[in-house]
């Protein structure tokens, strides 16, 4: 007997088909690394969702064996996922210095001014886009997070609650500049994300794009930043394949700081014919050195995962076995899949802490961690403190800094564990 929609809990959250093939290309798929069960990774916890049944889905990462694009399966969603997001961006002191340079550098780069047009595509809560204001920029955000597109709108930037494809660019005034940083990764339909930027893109307009590089993912062991919610991870040359697919070309790349080490990429309309920066290239032979030109550049990923997380295990239990403290600075997404992947709970982390106060009161999903605000490190003075959201470790270090007063410590668990005094 079929069953009906109605029976099901959430028809949103309900697995779909496992994919048999890539999401770009079609082509057939590889094991690279297997990551255990894991929820979702910003799915946080109230307390009295804590004794209820939580979802786990396989993190189970896989390559296209023709395009070279590493992903996920789909298991949930996005529309499950952005319902009620947790991740707002203006929490990082470091990542809104960022985002205020990226801008003052690309208004002088483009030559923007008011009669131009900018958009951003997962626009989080404004924290970008406020700073075109005092260069007179016209912006608009693209934000599929209600609840995070609130605050956006709070702060006087305009802000349409949608998710973005072609559909949503056939409706917008074309754009000057496209900006989609850190959400090509979050995006299932990734065809249908690409042909939508062409779409909204003028003639002569750029976009620009950032994303985690897989050359540092994979070289630096980053293994914490893979989660459902990021259902695929690029090197430049995937990347460049799927946006020339769409009649987008790449003329320029940075490398840039962010989330451990990303790419930013510069992108216009093929009949354009901008000149191409020698930088590509340099980029393109760093990826070839490490061997994701070819699928057997993926095949050291998981023994290097395994070892991480053994030393990381093996970290604690001697601290806890010497009666040490220990509490998680951050609650990030990344967090979160370490915790779970490592079996870490509340047996060897006694909080968690978060600036975010939209997570204090709750607890982290699968682990249930409880989440507080920064004060009580104050509060109840640990021995080591272990910093999630390793990224921003120097951010984090000097601002935390007060616990070397009796004789606290700093952990980074990536790419493997460092005790910092």
């Amino acid at each position: 007997m079929a069953v009906k929609d109605s029976e099901l809990a959430d028809s949103q959250a309900r697995p779909r088909e496992h994919a048999a093939a890539c999401r770009f290309c079609g082509g057939p798929l590889a094991g690279v690394v297997d990551l255990g069960m894991s929820p979702l990774c910003e799915s946080f916890l109230a307390a009295e969702q804590l004794n209820h049944m939580e979802p786990f889905y396989p993190l189970t990462v896989k390559v296209c064996e023709h395009c070279l694009l590493m992903q996920l399966e789909q298991y949930v969603t996005p529309e499950h996922i952005f319902r009620e997001y947790a991740y707002f961006s203006s929490y990082s002191d470091a990542y809104l210095d960022h985002a205020r340079r990226y801008v003052d550098s690309v208004v002088r780069r483009l030559g923007l001014g008011a009669d131009s047009h900018v958009v951003e595509l997962a626009s989080n809560d404004g924290y970008l886009l406020q700073h075109f204001a005092r260069h007179g920029v016209p912006v608009l955000g693209v934000e599929p997070a209600a609840n995070v597109a609130r605050a956006a709108i709070a702060r006087g930037v305009p802000t349409l609650v949608e998710f973005f494809g072609r559909e949503c660019a056939a409706r917008l005034k074309k754009a000057d500049l496209i900006i989609a940083n850190n959400v090509l990764a979050q995006v299932p339909d990734i065809n249908d994300f690409v042909a939508g930027m062409a779409v909204l893109l003028k003639p002569g307009g750029v976009a620009t794009v950032e994303f985690p590089h897989l050359a540092k993912l994979i070289g630096e062991n980053q293994y914490d930043t893979i989660y459902h919610e990021h259902f695929s991870y690029f090197s430049l040359g995937t990347a460049r394949r799927i946006f020339a697919a769409h009649g987008l070309a790449l003329f320029d790349v940075e490398e840039i700081w962010t989330h451990g080490g990303s790419l930013r990429l510069y992108l216009c309309p093929q009949a354009a014919e901008r000149p191409v920066s020698a930088k590509v290239e340099e980029v393109l032979a760093i990826e070839a050195e490490a061997g994701l030109d070819r699928l057997s550049g993926f095949s050291r990923f998981a023994e290097q995962v395994r070892q991480s997380k053994w030393n990381l295990v093996d970290f604690l239990i001697r601290a806890k076995w010497y009666g040490k403290s220990i509490v998680a600075y951050g609650a990030p997404g990344k967090g979160n899949t370490l915790l779970n992947y490592c079996g870490i709970r509340t047996d060897f982390i006694d909080y968690a802490v978060d600036r975010n106060p939209y997570k204090h009161g709750k607890y982290t999903p699968g682990t249930h961690i409880p989440i507080y605000p920064p004060e009580r490190i104050r509060e109840t003075r640990p021995d080591y403190l272990l910093i999630l959201p390793w990224n921003l470790k120097h951010e984090v270090m000097a601002s935390h800094g007060y616990i070397r007063d009796w004789g606290g410590q700093f952990v980074v668990p990536i790419p493997d564990v460092a005790i910092f005094p």
